[in-house]
């Protein structure tokens, strides 16, 4: 897991516009961007999700943030779960 974390790491270093402490993902069939807290990487369900994301697209995104293959409605619930999200 600390190698998905720390790919995952490296991409938000290449996000534009995304504050301190943020990740930016993409998700769902028109790839929607979300800015999310990089505490979510910690969730065994977000965890999940990451492992998902290396499998199918790896971690490089051409607008430098990760793409999660997720439905989004079910991205936006589970990341509603996390902290008040």
């Amino acid at each position: 897991m600390k190698t998905i974390m720390r790919r995952a790491s490296s991409a938000v270093t290449q996000a534009a516009s995304v504050p301190k402490g943020y990740l930016a993902v993409y998700v769902g069939e028109k790839m929607r961007r979300f800015v999310i807290p990089i505490s979510c990487l910690s969730q065994p369900s977000f965890q999940e999700l990451l492992s998902q994301a290396e499998e199918k697209f790896g971690y490089g995104h051409p607008m430098g943030g990760l793409t999660i293959p997720c439905k989004e409605n079910a991205f936006v619930d589970l990341t509603s779960r996390f902290n008040g999200l």
